[in-house]
């Protein structure tokens, strides 16, 4: 079985609340973890997002095998939920949340994620990242359609303006992994808001990642980061970090994902 280590962090920023949310844990030789973002209404994001991390984590925990229909289907009934809890709760009906979840088998050494919104996932293999998202947003949008360059999107003004959301009127389609996906000893992923990811590019990751003792402090490092940024009106930042065996002792230079 692999070994995994997890650890997270969720900072308020420059807010007066913080309306991240996250959880992790286990159950059996599964280990998961979910974070979200939410807005909406009078403290309504922080309800939005509580209510899809834990229904996330209960179905995780609860489900008899890992599948990707198996985690679509908890997005599916997570997001109806949160729907219900809209009706008749004044300050609530615009309520809303990002997803972005990671299953893993330890067993059989697999893992899958999905995500609806712009929470990120990031893997790390031989040191080196790759964003395995794609953030359901009108400029990720206009990116794949080629009238925006990456470059151009990073500072675009409607960068953050999402298609897609837990808690939307319309029916979420989940952005699971078509199929499980092989993970060994070395690799590592981190989970995270756009509070957080905003501040990097995908060489801060790698630095960081290549200072890091664990994974803790892999998340103290990038949250010192922005924390020195001092940028006004920062967002709450949130993270997860997972490591998979000890990717500190594992080296690190081979093919890249």
């Amino acid at each position: 079985m692999l070994h995994v280590e997890i650890a997270a962090r969720s900072e308020t920023g420059d807010r007066h609340h913080n309306e991240d949310d996250l959880r992790h844990g286990a159950a059996g030789s599964f280990r998961y973890a979910v974070l979200s973002d939410g807005a909406g209404g009078h403290r309504g994001g922080a309800v939005a997002s509580d209510l899809v991390v834990r229904l996330a984590a209960l179905g995780m925990q609860s489900a008899p095998h890992a599948s990707p229909e198996a985690l679509s289907h908890i997005v599916c009934e997570t997001h109806a939920a949160l729907g219900e809890q809209q009706h008749g709760r004044r300050g609530h009906d615009r309520m809303h949340a990002t997803l972005v979840a990671l299953w893993i088998d330890t067993r059989r050494a697999l893992a899958l994620w999905t995500h609806v919104g712009d929470s990120r996932l990031y893997m790390l293999r031989h040191g080196q990242v790759r964003r395995v998202t794609d953030d359901d947003t009108v400029v990720q949008r206009m990116v794949h359609a080629g009238y925006l360059s990456p470059e151009e999107a990073r500072g675009h003004p409607r960068k953050h303006q999402l298609l897609s959301a837990m808690g939307s009127a319309e029916a979420v389609e989940p952005n699971t992994t078509e199929a499980s996906v092989p993970v060994a000893d070395g690799d590592a992923f981190l989970l995270c808001t756009d509070g957080w990811w905003d501040h990097f590019e995908p060489h801060d990751i790698e630095t960081a990642f290549a200072a890091a003792r664990s994974p803790q402090h892999w998340l103290d490092l990038m949250a010192d980061d922005v924390r020195r940024a001092a940028v006004a009106g920062q967002d709450n930042y949130s993270a997860v970090a997972v490591w998979i065996g000890n990717p500190a002792d594992t080296t690190r230079a081979g093919s890249p994902l």
